[in-house]
């Protein structure tokens, strides 16, 4: 999950290099936090967050395959 992550926030920025993908393991649920570069930080979260929304909905109907909670936090 965490590849296809990094996959999808690689081809939305221009700084590829600043994308880091740190995960957080409970028992039933994992928190991706992002962190990119600030100049793309909008690109990330788009208008209105708009964007970011439709990278949660993405990792949340990947991870209801495996029975667990998945939450995105991004930090700028």
């Amino acid at each position: 999950m965490e590849e296809t992550l990094k996959i999808i926030i690689s081809n939305l920025v221009e700084n590829k290099e600043s994308v880091e993908i740190t995960s957080k393991e409970d028992e039933k649920t994992t928190t991706f936090e992002v962190k990119v570069a600030k100049e793309d930080m909008g690109r990330v979260i788009g208008k209105q967050g708009r964007l970011a929304k439709s990278i949660r909905t993405v990792m949340k109907s990947i991870s209801n395959k495996e029975h667990k909670k998945i939450l995105v936090e991004f930090i700028g």
